[in-house]
């Protein structure tokens, strides 16, 4: 049960993370927006696309500023409390920093099952809608290259020419180069051709005609007659979006899994599928120590009328020390399927932080306190 002045703290600090959270999302989304925007109205897009787009990128966007928002509500609310004397009449009645710290350990938790909705389900599900919005949106601009007499450059090395578009929308003699690889160039005519959905992509089957393969180094050409014949007209124009699934929109038990089926449909090695299915597990307790360490940080130290911009940027250093590992974790976790456990490295050097700071400030001259008088 939490005491009248858990409940208290806790409601400021929830309450400070709901601005701080929306504060951030709304920068880090004015970010993005704007070369989303550029990209699609040179797209021929719609200000209504747009806004389905910046939608569905929204879940992944939060994800990333909780555990930043967590923080800085908690710096906030602990630098508050202590220029008002509050946790120092607290403290004058027994609490300890340990004892104090037990609403910050509550909201942390709450923080961390936000996040853990974010990643187990929001952002899966927002991925798997955005990647089918963005194929739907490359068949639209792939059908707009689809005009009658003009050579079209959908891509660099590509170079695209049809004759005449009946009515009932079949292409008649069709001409299209492609040398994106290099080393060679295939040169497609056929006499005619059809534009076909699929679920990779839009499709061109092309109907009676030839290919014309020239290898670059030696000038040697390889000729093939062919009936019929499809050629990935959408991977030339969005290859991210038609190709191979993102390892971001399979469900955590999937990623656990990782079987030859997800390997095979993400084109990721185990290592790397089996890390983001444990990382999915830890990466809601970084929140929870995030908040922590913006607490114990603010609680080393006596008051000082000049601030406590010492103990704020020692806990901003501590948690991008926290990241940092982390990061470092996953550059190794990423090779070899055993080293999943590393996920846990950030959360753990977060909690031993958070102890070390939290010792710290028990003790009679902390980090930042004067053995004389106090500023």
């Amino acid at each position: 049960m939490l005491s009248r002045f858990d409940r208290y703290l806790l409601s400021q600090l929830l309450m400070l993370f709901g601005f701080f959270s929306l504060v951030l999302v709304a920068v880090y989304w004015v970010n993005r927006a704007v070369s989303l925007f550029d990209r699609l109205i040179g797209d021929g897009q719609t200000a209504l696309v747009f806004l389905e787009l910046t939608a569905l990128t929204l879940p992944n966007v939060i994800r990333m500023v909780l555990p930043v928002a967590a923080f800085a509500a908690s710096a906030y609310v602990t630098n508050r409390l202590s220029t008002e004397s509050e946790l120092v009449v607290m403290q004058a009645t027994g609490f300890s920093a340990y004892r104090l710290a037990r609403p910050v350990l509550v909201f942390g938790l709450v923080a961390a099952a936000m996040m853990a909705v974010l990643v187990h389900v929001l952002v899966p599900a927002s991925r798997v809608a955005l990647d089918a919005r963005q194929a739907a949106i490359a068949e639209n601009v792939t059908a707009r290259f689809l005009r009658a007499g003009e050579f079209q450059f959908p891509a660099d090395g590509v170079t695209f020419y049809i004759r005449e578009i009946t009515e009932t929308g079949e292409l008649r003699d069709i001409f299209l180069s492609d040398g994106r690889s290099g080393e060679s160039r295939t040169s497609y005519t056929a006499k005619r051709a059809l534009l076909a959905r699929a679920p990779s992509g839009p499709k061109l089957v092309l109907f009676d005609g030839m290919a014309q393969t020239v290898a670059l180094d030696d000038l040697r050409l390889a000729v093939t007659r062919f009936e019929n014949f499809t050629y990935d007209l959408g991977a030339v124009l969005s290859p991210s979006a038609l190709g191979i699934q993102n390892e971001a929109s399979l469900s955590t038990a999937a990623l656990l899994r990782a079987g030859p089926e997800e390997q095979a449909l993400t084109g990721r090695s185990r290592a790397i599928l089996l890390y983001e299915g444990h990382n999915r597990l830890a990466q809601p307790f970084l929140a929870t120590v995030a908040a922590l360490i913006g607490f114990a940080a603010l609680m080393v130290g006596a008051f000082s009328r000049f601030g406590l911009w010492k103990q704020l940027l020692g806990g901003s250093l501590g948690l991008v020390m926290v990241q940092m590992v982390a990061n470092s974790a996953e550059t190794l976790g990423v090779r070899d399927e055993r080293l999943w456990p590393l996920v846990w490295a950030g959360p753990v050097v977060g909690a031993l932080l958070t102890l070390f700071l939290l010792w710290l400030s028990q003790r009679p001259h902390g980090l930042f306190r004067r053995r004389g008088r106090a500023a």
